[in-house]
C-alpha cells in the first residue's frame, strides 16, 4: 500500500539520496526545487552490497505514488551510471551499473549521480548558490565529506574533494560530520579541524564561494562564527534536501533528453 500519495505529472519526479547510514526519498516539485510531501527515510543496509540497497530503493519508490524517471544519489564517484569508488559503501559496487541494476529492480528509468554533485545542482539551482558566478566549491559533511565544484554556474562532476590530503590524513577522517559524532568533538574542536581541511581545499581551488551542506548544514549557526576562510562562506539552503531535489531534478533532464 502506498504510504504516501501526490500527482503524478511532469513537475513532480521522485529524488532518493543514498548514504553511508541511512537512505531517504521523497516526491519533488522540480519546478520549484520543493519536496512534496515528508520524505521517508530508512537504514542504509549493513552490508550495503549492490543487492541490498536496490532492494531499500525500491521499499522506499514503492511507498510513493509518482510515475515516470527517478534521479538517485550515490556516494562515490558516478561515470554514465557506472560506480567508480566505494568510499562509504560496500566495495561491491565498483563496476557495478546502479543506473541499471536499479532501474531494473524498479522497471523505470533511473538516473544515478554522485550525491554531493545533486546536492550541488539543486543549490545552484535554487538555493544558496542562485546566479552566483566564478568557482563555487559545494562542500557536504556526513557520514563523509563529499564536494561540489562548478565554474560560471557549470558543474565539474566527480571532484571528491573531501579525499584531499591534510596534514598527511584523508579530509574526511578528519573533519567528516561523523566524525565529530564519533569523537564527540566540541563545535571549537571540530571547526579547527574544518578551518585546515578548507584552508587545504583553498591552495588548492581558490573558490570564491564555499557553500555548506549535508547533515552538519542544519547546525550551522553554531560554527559559522568560528570558520576562517579566504571564500565567502554560505549555508545550504536546502539543507539535507539537497541531495533529493538534485536527483529528481537530472532525472527529469535525463528524461527530456532521450525524448528529444
Amino acid at each position: 500500500m502506498k504510504t504516501n500519495q501526490c500527482r503524478p505529472d511532469g513537475d513532480i519526479v521522485l529524488g532518493i539520496d543514498i548514504g553511508g547510514t541511512g537512505i531517504k526519498g521523497a516526491p519533488v516539485d522540480i519546478r520549484r526545487g520543493q519536496l512534496v510531501g515528508e520524505r521517508l527515510r530508512i537504514p542504509t543496509p549493513k552490508p550495503s552490497t549492490p543487492a541490498a540497497v536496490a532492494d531499500a530503493v525500491a521499499e522506499i519508490a514503492a511507498a510513493f505514488d509518482v510515475a515516470g524517471p527517478i534521479g538517485v544519489t550515490f556516494p562515490a564517484v558516478v561515470r554514465q551510471g557506472v560506480i567508480r569508488s566505494a568510499a562509504n559503501v560496500d566495495r561491491a559496487w565498483i563496476g557495478i551499473d546502479a543506473a541499471a541494476l536499479i532501474g531494473a529492480r524498479l522497471g523505470r528509468p533511473v538516473i544515478v549521480l554522485n550525491d554531493a554533485d545533486a546536492a550541488g545542482l539543486a543549490e545552484m539551482t535554487f538555493g544558496a548558490g542562485r546566479g552566483r558566478r566564478g568557482v563555487v566549491a559545494m562542500v557536504t559533511f556526513g557520514t563523509g565529506i563529499g564536494s561540489a565544484l562548478f565554474l560560471d554556474g557549470r558543474l565539474v562532476p566527480n571532484t571528491e574533494l573531501g579525499h584531499i590530503i591534510v596534514s598527511g590524513e584523508d579530509g574526511e577522517r578528519l573533519a567528516a560530520g561523523s566524525v565529530k559524532t564519533r569523537e564527540m568533538l566540541t563545535w571549537k574542536q571540530w571547526s579547527k579541524r574544518a578551518n585546515a581541511y578548507f584552508a587545504r581545499l583553498e591552495s588548492l581551488i581558490s573558490p570564491d564561494v564555499i557553500i555548506i551542506g549535508g547533515g552538519l548544514s542544519k547546525d550551522y549557526a553554531k560554527f559559522i562564527g568560528l570558520l576562517r576562510t579566504s571564500a565567502e562562506v554560505l549555508p545550504a539552503e536546502l539543507f539535507n534536501d539537497a541531495g533529493i531535489v538534485g536527483a529528481a531534478v537530472s532525472a527529469l533532464d535525463a528524461d527530456d533528453r532521450a525524448d528529444a
